[in-house]
Formats: structure tokens, sequence, C-alpha cells
């Protein structure tokens, strides 16, 4: 790439940046007002004094007598220096959110590439076949699933499991009951099965109608029936000159739902018992966890940055008139 791409980018990267930062600051405002983790020692049993509370909550970062720009304040310099706090139970923040975005990574990384690479071919393949039973009969399962709830998808794939004498294990990340490195693996690869399905009905349905959307466009343009001037076949046409470019426009929607379903598959975590990112989302605004829930916020805004810059990227090698 030339240097006004690279200039190009880098002003891109500085604007997302300033947007991440705006994120996270709005992020912790809101969970700083709105939250209240006096609330988690309150509800004890017995109940310890008020000057305890108030200790441990300072020692927190989380005491509502303190100014809120004041916890600002400390918050942010700690997470510059890379410590996010504790979290309401006084685990590390830092530590919990590792753990989660491997567990989510884990879960996302096969759903979304084989949703992606079947979502383009699914809808390229659909859009040569227009109006064809093949296309009309996928025209309504994708719309059936789109209107669909993923929380009727997930359960529904667990009743038909189960119906089916549940011959494959779903609940957490594998058996407990395995040992050893290769059953845990095995058990792991089971356990992946019905989520990832889940999560592929949802993406592939959205994907392939996008991109058949934008493959039509192109089947009309002009430069397609050039290069079969030129002595190309139909087939190569499309294949070389036809599908490149109808990607194009896709591709932010790809990068995007790819990389945002970190905190977005909520509902199929939760659903399978997979203690991610999106679960985590969940359970810290349920348990009033200011800074589990602040640094969800600053990863989530860190993703649309890197959803960005990838996008940009992935233009940039489609379409030659961006690296001019």
């Amino acid at each position: 790439m030339g240097r006004g791409m690279g200039r190009f980018l880098l002003r891109r990267a500085v604007n997302y940046l300033i947007l991440v930062f705006l994120a996270a600051t709005m992020t912790y405002f809101i969970a700083g007002t709105a939250l209240e983790p006096i609330v988690n020692y309150l509800s004890k049993h017995p109940q310890p004094p008020m000057a305890t509370i108030h200790n441990l909550l300072r020692a927190q970062n989380l005491d509502p007598n303190t100014p809120i720009v004041v916890r600002y304040w400390h918050w942010l310099t700690g997470v510059l220096q890379g410590n996010f706090g504790l979290t309401y139970n006084g685990d590390s923040v830092a530590a919990e959110m590792g753990r989660r975005i491997f567990v989510s990574t884990e879960l996302l990384f096969l759903a979304t590439i084989i949703s992606a690479v079947s979502g383009v071919a699914f809808g390229a393949w659909n859009a040569l076949r227009q109006y064809r039973p093949s296309d009309k009969a996928s025209t309504v399962i994708s719309y059936a699933i789109l209107a669909t709830p993923t929380v009727v998808i997930a359960v529904t794939l667990q009743t038909f499991d189960n119906w089916m004498g549940s011959p494959i294990q779903y609940i957490d990340l594998y058996d407990p009951s395995a040992h050893g490195a290769v059953a845990i693996v095995l058990s792991n690869l089971e356990h992946l099965i019905l989520p990832t399905l889940t999560l592929w009905l949802i993406q592939v349905t959205l994907f392939s109608r996008f991109q058949r959307s934008t493959m039509l466009d192109v089947l009309q343009a002009d430069y397609l029936r050039t290069a079969r001037a030129k002595g190309l076949t139909y087939r190569q046409a499309v294949l070389r000159h036809g599908l490149r470019t109808a990607v194009i426009p896709v591709m932010p929607l790809l990068v995007y739902n790819i990389i945002l379903l970190f905190t977005g598959a909520t509902f199929t975590e939760i659903i399978f018992g997979w203690h991610g990112m999106g679960e985590w989302l969940v359970t810290s605004i349920q348990n009033n966890d200011v800074n589990a829930t602040a640094a969800i916020g600053v990863f989530t805004a860190g993703l649309v940055l890197v959803a960005g810059l990838v996008s940009d990227l992935v233009y940039a090698a489609l379409d030659p008139r961006v690296r001019a």
C-alpha cells in the first residue's frame, strides 16, 4: 500500500481511539451512576456495619460517597496501567476478562469463519439462480430464521437433541467427568456442536441475504459483459470480477458482526452454559459490578476499533481505488 493509504489508516486509527476513549468514559459514568454496588453488602446476613461497608467500597473505588469524577479518574489511571480494578466479589477484573475472552474466542472462532464463507457462497449461488425453486426456498427459510429469536433457535436445537435421546452433550465447555487431555479435547469439540450451529444459522442467513443482493447488482454491470466479450466464460467473468466486486459492500457487515459477536452472543452463551463475555455482561449488571461492566465497555469499544481497521484493510485489499 502507498503512503496515502498509510496516512488514511493512521487518521482512521486516531479517530477510532478518540471514539474508544469517549465510549469507555460514557460507559463508566453510566455504570457508576446507575449501578449500586452497596446493595451487595446491604443484602448480606448478617449485614456488616455501614462504616465497614463504606471502607470496603472505598478500597474498590466504588464508594458512593466519593464523587463520581474522582472515582472515574482513579479508574482511568488504573486502566492506563492495565489495572481494571476488582469485581464485586474481590477478584481481578483483568484476570476474569482474560478467561472470558478465551472462552468466547473458542466458541466464536469456528462459527464465524464457517458463517462468513458459507454466507458469501450461498448468497452468490442464489443470485446466480435467481427465481429458481432453490432460490425461492432459500429466501423463505432465510427470512424464517431471521425472524426467529436466538433463544428459540437454541432451545429448539436442545429440544431436538433431547428428543433424539441426547446423543450430543452441550452444557458447559466439556464434560467434568472427562479425564486426560485427549478426552477433554474430544468432549470440548462435542460441546461446541450445538452452540456453533446456533450461531451459524443466525449469521449465515444474514450474510447470504446481503451477498445475494449485492451480487444481483453486479451481474447487471457493464464490465461483466466486457469481460465476456474479451473471451472469458460466464463463470470465469463472475468469479474473477463479479464476486470480488460484490463482496466489497458486504465486508463491513462481515467484519463488524464477526468481531462484535464477542459481546453479542449473550443468549447463546447463557443457554449453553459457556461463561464468555456476553454472559459476563449480563451477570455484571445483575450484580451491580461497576468495574466489570466498565471493563466490558472498554473491551467492546476496542473491538469496534479493531473491526473498523480490519474493514478498512479488507476494503483496500479488494478495491484498488482505495489503495490509490
